[in-house]
């Protein structure tokens, strides 16, 4: 488009007069072929070949060349073909030649200058198109790193709660297995999508829940309460299992009374959840309470959310309050 507009508008300018054809082919035409010889012989060899290779005393020689070379070139063709053409000059009227030479080296840097600008341009677009395309392939392998971890830190949690029940309770135990290849099967094959819809992550968290309940005792009482949810909102999956599973963690003792409380809801593009329990530490030797989970929802939110997340923690007395609130934005 460029170059159609630079070749066409003297056209138009002067075609009319007599001699005008000459006259733009003289004036405008025969410099700007040479300023497209120049352009492209540096923006497709010489700048990648000499200038990106800090070859530069090389690179502004050969251009030097190039440009006196164009400025004898095109006196060279005025003065053989195109005399009659260009207006006559009385001896000693008018400005000097040189003034014109002058003239025609700083339009040949013009355009030297532009077919730089737009090399180096282009070459920083490929370069940070490739750097955001690395940090992308990064923070994949990273989010997948961070979920391979979770499976794991699930699975095992699970086991145990399977172990604890086995002698007690045969039965139940082989109910739990079954119900724990449903919620496995989730996390191995439907899970493996940038986002899925907040309904299934209700069920998996309502079945593990379930799952979980089974284990205990008369003195923990479990609520939770996941309502006015819009069917619509899609999210990453497997972000709410985490404070789900610390709280079961933390919220159980087979000597005390203690309740246990979820909450998720969403406020138009905004997701909610809350979890409180009592709060009975580990001990160090427990390594069930060594908090990989929180570790981890906590980077996958950075990663995910960068901007649209905000997870807190909060002891009040003897309850342990997690509260999370996603901005789901699109």
């Amino acid at each position: 488009m460029v170059w159609i507009v630079l070749f066409s508008l003297p056209y138009l300018l002067l075609a009319s007069k007599q001699e005008g054809l000459s006259r733009v082919i003289a004036g405008s035409w025969v410099p700007l072929c040479f300023y497209a010889i120049l352009f492209y012989s540096n923006y497709f060899v010489l700048i990648d070949t000499y200038f990106f290779k800090k070859k530069i005393i090389i690179y502004i020689v050969i251009n030097a060349i190039i440009i006196v070379g164009f400025v004898f070139l095109s006196s060279y063709l005025i003065d053989t073909y195109f005399r009659d053409s260009l207006p006559r000059r009385a001896e000693g009227e008018g400005p000097p030649k040189s003034l014109f030479a002058y003239l025609q080296i700083v339009s040949y840097l013009i355009a030297l200058i532009f077919s730089i600008a737009l090399k180096i341009t282009e070459r920083y677009l490929k370069t940070e198109s490739e750097r955001k395309k690395a940090e992308n392939i990064k923070l994949e392998a990273e989010l997948q790193h961070l979920k391979y971890q979770l499976q794991p830190h699930f699975f095992f949690n699970s086991l145990n709660n399977i172990y604890s029940m086995v002698d007690i309770s045969p039965d139940e135990a082989k109910v739990t297995i079954h119900n724990l290849s449903k919620l496995m099967r989730y996390l191995l094959y439907e899970t493996n999508t940038e986002k899925v819809p907040l309904q299934s992550e209700i069920t998996f968290l309502e079945k593990y829940i379930e799952l979980m309940k089974l284990r205990l005792s008369d003195n923990t009482v479990v609520h939770y309460e996941f309502e006015n949810v819009d069917p619509s909102i899609k999210i990453a999956p497997l972000l709410f299992i985490s404070l789900v599973e610390n709280a079961f963690k933390h919220g159980v003792s087979s000597t005390k009374k203690g309740v246990i409380n979820f909450c998720l809801k969403t406020e138009g593009s905004k997701v909610l959840f809350k979890t409180e329990n009592y709060n009975f530490p580990k001990s160090n030797i427990d390594k069930s309470g060594s908090g990989i989970g929180l570790q981890n929802i906590k980077k996958r939110l950075e990663l995910l959310y960068p901007e649209n997340h905000e997870v807190r923690f909060e002891l009040k007395g003897d309850v342990f309050i997690s509260e999370l609130k996603i901005v789901i934005d699109g």
